[in-house]
């Protein structure tokens, strides 16, 4: 093993040997580093036996690269590692799981899992399907006083009305229920039999119900579907169960604050009751938003009720931030207003590194830590950081080494704001924003073609490729709504090969034909659209023949517009040229499902954009990463600017406090998402002393948020190393206010901090 200098906390670590170990680690204390050292030691003592590996479980698939190259940088000689350990993320680890035996659970052996963005656009179609039978329920919770005018726009508003909280509640009740290991079928009969009405889990049971027939049609699964069925199969199968505890003698497993219950489970069952298992997170950076399944209490109380080690030690921030990070622990636990709010944060504090380990700390400066306490508007805030990061990258020389600076936002919005500012001030920005990765988007999209290709009879599948030649008019209203209506038609055509490949004497256009009964005008239209888009057809069904890299190319050159997509089907073409030269068996349909395994995200691919391969900010010195504060997390920059720090994306639970997650329309200030979630609680638990009360939920989840941004916070505090600037506006109404944390940080370092 080549040499590796642990720290005290890490050298205790190290002296593990088996058992259940729970380890709180502080922001930048080297989680990921002593983790691959442990299980780089486990191989290096032989604790392996044939057909064994340690298990390294995380929660994003950039985690997964580091954990590999760290690990065999542990071995001179890298075939000591070979085939002894696996790292996987947790819904990799299922996928893994369920793919040994899908029939147990009742999948097919070629059942395909979709994406979040598929998922939720099934999911939306199925809402607006479902609304238009039970408006009724969602007018009960309207608030009495609504003019027409009011509840119209609420209905209308596609951003914060109706139907985006009817997602939200969705997404929210089907993940539960799937944390929860119910079934639409189950919940049914829960309903059926429940002693109250309960409209919210009525229409969550109905919207459940609607979207698993719509997984089915597709023989497809989501992720949470496979945390459900791998823990299903875990607990109905003894045999299967022992074999993978013997594959698996050792599970690490990192982020441990972000696991859900159902997720637990899965690690607790390949554990054993007294198996090897490593448990490794801050609960402090627990900040998925409310309604996720992640719970951060069950890695604490892991922690404690078995043997624990902290990991305090962080060479990451300079001295002064530290202190500052600490003092907001401290203050959360003993001084929050909210007593319910107190347990948001928790020891241990953060230490700095001693003297003679590596990496020391930024030398300490007081002075590069600045709240800026006047009132800004939202304009003036965003003038006043754009002006500082330009004069502050402006003050270094051209040969002199350029530092990493970063503008964290509580929203994504907020950050186009201020990615608009900076690019009139000429600062080069990059991009952090977005979710989206662009390498699955494009896989998807070459991936929808050539499932078509694959089965050219089929309607349905001729109808997405449609979709996908069409892809860049989804930004225009208008046309995506022309999109959805050719689409639409293009299903319903009878026989495919009449729409193909129609005879000279055009009497087999009657067929498509048919399934047009719009004005005259918008049928004329339609025509013309289906007829350029069979042009397009036509050649890419003559293509079949070419090798699989040029049909490839040959379909991003009709679909892709942007240079990165084409670049991109470059490379997805050679990968795929490759696995046809390993396989000489495949043909179209195999080559398809290798695409779709990228496109799905089922297997690594690596090398196509910053958000597959982790973002590395030392790439992007001299110039401003904009992103939000969730996003931000694992990472860490210069400098970095905090905005927006107000009562209004930060509330404490103070009179004048507003929630985002409370609409205007609904009445007495109800939080739809958390009331839904409770009457599927009160379903689940079947007592009666457990049952639904109104409005109780409702503060709950208030404290939820409230906990939620208080690590937030903390979160972006320590994402600084020397120098960190902290602003708040007045909000669009001008009436909102610093937040309370915020408020403690400035009065505290201006009297006792510094």
């Amino acid at each position: 093993m080549n040499s590796f200098s642990p720290r005290p906390s890490q050298q205790n670590i190290l002296q593990y040997r088996g058992g259940r170990l729970g380890i709180a680690a502080v922001p930048g204390a080297g989680k990921t580093h002593i983790l691959s050292a442990l299980a780089a030691q486990l191989i290096q003592n032989n604790e392996l036996q044939d057909g064994q590996e340690i298990l390294i479980v995380t929660l994003v698939n950039s985690a997964v690269d580091n954990f590999e190259n760290r690990i065999k940088n542990f071995f001179d000689n890298k075939v000591q590692a070979l085939y002894k350990y696996r790292v996987r993320t947790l819904h990799g680890l299922a996928h893994d799981i369920v793919r040994e035996k899908p029939a147990s659970v009742g999948l097919d052996e070629r059942f395909s899992i979709i994406d979040e963005r598929e998922a939720d656009f099934i999911r939306k179609e199925i809402v607006r399907a479902v609304l238009e039978t039970k408006k009724d329920i969602i007018n009960s919770y309207l608030r009495d006083d609504l003019s027409e005018n009011e509840i119209q726009k609420a209905w209308r508003d596609e951003r914060n009305g109706i139907y985006p909280l009817i997602n939200n509640i969705a997404i929210a009740f089907i993940r539960s229920a799937k944390d929860r290991l119910l079934t639409p079928e189950s919940l049914r009969l829960k309903l059926d039999s429940s002693f109250a009405p309960l409209p919210l889990a009525e229409l969550g049971c109905s919207i459940y119900a609607d979207y698993q027939r719509a997984l089915a049609y597709r023989g497809a699964v989501d992720f949470d579907d496979l945390i459900r069925l791998a823990l299903t199969l875990l607990q109905s199968d003894e045999e299967f169960l022992e074999r993978l505890r013997f594959r698996y003698p050792f599970i690490l497993e990192d982020e441990a604050q972000d696991s859900s219950l159902s997720q637990q489970k899965i690690l607790e069952l390949l554990s054993g009751e007294n198996g090897n298992w490593v448990r490794v997170g801050d609960p402090n950076q627990a900040i998925f938003e409310t309604f996720t399944t992640a719970n951060p209490d069950l890695l604490r109380n892991f922690i404690a009720a078995n043997p624990n080690e902290d990991m305090p030690e962080s060479g990451r921030s300079q001295p002064s931030i530290i202190k500052l990070a600490n003092h907001l622990i401290d203050w959360v636990m003993t001084s929050h207003p909210e007593p319910q709010a107190q347990s948001a944060l928790s020891l241990p504090r953060i230490e700095p590194v001693p003297a003679g380990y590596q990496p020391q700390n930024p030398p300490d400066n007081p002075e590069a830590i600045k709240f800026i306490s006047k009132k800004f508007t939202p304009e003036e805030e965003l003038e006043s950081v754009a002006k500082s990061v330009k004069g502050y990258l402006d003050s270094f020389a051209e040969d002199e080494l350029k530092p990493t600076v970063a503008v964290l936002v509580p929203r994504n919005t907020r950050g186009i704001e201020v990615i608009e500012a900076l690019k009139k001030k000429n600062v080069e920005v990059i991009e952090l924003i977005s979710s989206t990765s662009t390498t699955r988007a494009a896989a998807g999209s070459l991936n929808h073609l050539l499932s078509y290709l694959a089965d050219p009879q089929s309607a349905r599948k001729l109808s997405k490729a449609y979709e996908v030649w069409r892809r860049d008019w989804r930004e225009e209203v208008e046309k995506a709504e022309f999109v959805k209506v050719v689409s639409s038609l293009i299903q319903r055509i009878g026989q495919v090969e009449n729409f193909v490949a129609p005879s000279r004497s055009g009497d087999n256009e009657s067929d498509w034909l048919a399934t047009i009964s719009q004005d005259e005008a918008d049928a004329q239209r339609v025509i013309e659209e289906l007829k350029e888009f069979r042009v397009n057809v036509q050649r890419w069904l003559n293509a079949v023949a070419l090798p699989i890299d040029q049909l490839i190319l040959t379909l991003a050159q009709d679909v892709f517009t942007e240079a990165p997509d084409l670049a991109l089907a470059h490379k997805l073409a050679l990968v795929l040229r490759k696995a046809a030269d390993d396989h000489n068996e495949w043909r179209l349909p195999e080559l398809t499902a290798e695409l779709a395994v990228i496109a799905k995200n089922e297997r690594r691919f690596i090398g196509f954009s910053e958000d597959d391969s982790g973002f590395d900010p030392e790439r992007h010195r001299g110039k401003v990463v904009v992103t939000t504060m969730h996003r931000a997390k694992g990472l860490e920059w210069d400098r970095v600017y905090l905005m927006s720090v107000n009562n209004y994306d930060f509330p404490s639970g103070m009179p004048n406090d507003r929630f985002i997650s409370e609409k205007w329309f609904i009445r007495q200030g109800l939080n739809l998402e958390a009331e839904a979630l409770a009457q599927l609680m009160a379903l689940d638990s079947n007592s009666e002393y457990d049952w639904y009360e109104e409005g109780k939920a409702t503060f709950t989840s208030r404290i939820g948020y409230i906990k939620e941004r208080l690590r937030l916070f903390y979160v972006s505090i320590t994402r600084a190393k020397k120098d960190l600037i902290v602003t708040w506006n007045s909000g669009r109404q001008g009436d909102a206010t610093p937040s309370l944390a915020l408020s403690e940080l400035m009065g505290w370092w201006e009297t006792e901090g510094r």
